[in-house]
This record gives structure tokens, sequence and C-alpha cells, in this order.
């Protein structure tokens, strides 16, 4: 079992993400990209849209909204979709 706390690294990341947005923090070492769709993103995971809403504590209709284009992530919700994408051992070992 491992001593990560995961949520707090999934917090720090998003609060970077938030200090960027506002001018507080400049990013030498890498640059945000648009991460690739929800959907590519959970079946990458091999989750349900249930599990996927739960992961990224959202409703299923959220996840269907995404999927099928009516509606797209923004805020902290597309930075968690980042996190899953470059990083997604760390929604596997939560699951």
């Amino acid at each position: 079992m491992s001593d990560r706390n995961i949520g707090q690294e999934i917090l720090e990341g998003i609060k970077e993400v938030k200090r960027f947005k506002k001018g507080d923090v400049e990013l030498k070492a890498w640059h945000l990209n648009e991460p690739s769709p929800a959907k590519t993103i959970r079946k990458k995971l091999k989750l349900s849209q249930s599990a996927f809403a739960s992961l990224m504590g959202v409703s299923p209709r959220t996840i269907q909204d995404w999927e099928q284009g009516r509606r797209r992530p923004q805020g902290p919700a597309k930075s968690l979709l980042r996190i899953a994408e470059q990083h997604p051992e760390i929604f596997i070992e939560i699951r």
C-alpha cells in the first residue's frame, strides 16, 4: 500500500492550474494542452460512464453530455481530465 495521498495530489494540481490562470505562476517546463475528449480518456481507463462520473465528481448525465457534445468540461473538470489523461495511474489506483 502506498503512502501517497492521491486526493491531495489532485487538489494541489488543480490549485496550481488556478494560480497559473490568475497569472500567479509561470509555467516554464510544461504547457497546458487541451485534454482529449472525455470518452477517449474514460475508455482508456476502462471505466463505465457511471464509474468515471463518480471519480470526476460529476453526474453520469454530465459525462453523457460531454461525450455527446452537448456540453464541454470547464474549470476543475477540465483539469481533472488532463490529470486522468496524463497520469491515468492515479485514477486506476483509486478505483
